[in-house]
């Protein structure tokens, strides 16, 4: 079921690897570095990645049943009126024919409601995914100093040593995309230095003379 998420993974991958990683990396560099995650194969390695295919796989064999149900039963039907060509009339034959052609019609429009029931159900599953993604991608960029990251989908060749799509997994599956807790304990721990800093001192005590 990894493809499943590969048109919403590689559609939101364009656009926001480069952007968290631009955003991570400031100053203009000389050493120029560019890394690359292979973010479809990186989105189905994450625990995350594989609770949510398991999910979208039980909605998914549960609606693809359903057609494959309805489409044998036209089969059937198709093949029923076919044999009894010969024995019912023309009228009876064109009613049977129109009520096949509209249960086929029907099964088709079934299938595009389907389809688009599927695709909202894999947005909803891999979007925060890709946000949690997107946010360790940019901290590993920040911490090696990576200036542009890309999607490994979106390059004809990669060099084995720029590509990152394993930290990236073990970063996210150990709770590396958050960013939130560290980014806190970093401002408290900045706001009491401050406030050592701004704490006056006391004043020396006088000695007692003998």
């Amino acid at each position: 079921m990894a493809k499943a998420f590969a048109p919403l993974t590689k559609a939101l991958a364009t656009g926001l690897l480069a952007a968290a990683a631009l955003g991570a990396t400031s100053d203009a560099r000389a050493d120029f570095r560019i890394g690359v995650v292979n973010v479809q194969y990186a989105v189905t390695q994450t625990e995350d990645g594989i609770r949510a295919t398991n999910t979208f796989k039980k909605v998914f064999d549960k609606r693809q049943q359903d057609l494959d149900a309805r489409q044998t039963d036209l089969e059937k039907m198709k093949i029923d009126i076919e044999k009894q060509t010969r024995i019912l009339s023309r009228e009876a034959l064109t009613r049977r024919m129109e009520d096949w052609q509209k249960r086929m019609v029907d099964l088709q429009t079934l299938f595009v409601e389907h389809n688009k029931e599927l695709q909202k159900r894999q947005a909803e599953l891999t979007s925060p995914i890709m946000k949690k993604m997107i946010s360790v991608i940019g901290r590993i960029a920040k911490k090696n100093g990576y200036d542009v990251v890309v999607d490994a989908q979106a390059v004809p060749y990669v060099r084995s040593d720029l590509d990152l799509t394993d930290q990236v997994i073990q970063m996210y599956n150990g709770g590396g995309g958050g960013g939130g807790d560290d980014k806190d304990k970093d401002e408290k721990k900045d706001d009491k230095k401050e406030e050592k800093k701004e704490a006056p001192k006391e004043a020396p005590k006088e000695e007692k003379k003998p």
